[in-house]
């Protein structure tokens, strides 16, 4: 049996459909009402920070960043990371994971937040916001609601709303 290389690279506009369908499958249609989609709604994802992995031509997995402003700043919101269920487990989430946070590095972003699974994410250095510090524009688990600062303090000037950066602007 032939081993076929796993490939992660930046989303291409000819991924959306797959990672649809993929988002789809693992999130189902309950996934429109959740806070992180209504904030993402309407607003793209950002192609430099964004990727998708690939085994041969099989879409297996993405990780979506959307800029937005955190307390009046720019920021960034991870999310959603998706891997096809029958390739879970073998590092493809972390390695989109870690693919996503060096592109934000490099290009000079001062802050990723994310709603997800803390003990996943604190591997990666995500830690709760403290609640009430930012606010997302509608309910969220405090617990699940996360940053990882890129710059050492970032978080701690950042406060009140999170919204949406709208394509044009900062």
């Amino acid at each position: 049996m032939t081993s076929l290389p796993l490939t992660i690279r930046h989303e291409l506009p000819a991924d959306h459909a797959a990672i649809e369908r993929l988002h789809e499958r693992a999130f189902g249609p309950g996934r429109f009402a959740r806070t992180a989609f209504r904030l993402r709604e309407g607003v793209p994802q950002d192609p430099a920070l964004s990727f998708a992995s690939h085994v041969g031509t099989f879409l297996v997995g993405s990780v979506r960043v959307t800029r937005v402003s955190a307390g009046g700043q720019p920021a960034l919101m991870l999310g959603p990371l998706t891997v096809d269920p029958a390739f879970e487990g073998r590092g493809i989430g972390a390695a989109l994971m870690n693919a996503s946070i060096e592109a934000s590095r490099a290009a000079g972003h001062d802050l990723i937040m994310l709603v997800g699974d803390a003990p996943y994410y604190a591997r990666f250095g995500f830690k709760p916001i403290s609640p009430g510090q930012l606010t997302l524009p509608g309910p969220a688990d405090p617990a699940r609601f996360l940053a990882l600062e890129l710059v050492e303090g970032v978080l701690a000037r950042r406060s009140g709303a999170v919204m949406a950066l709208r394509p044009g602007s900062a």
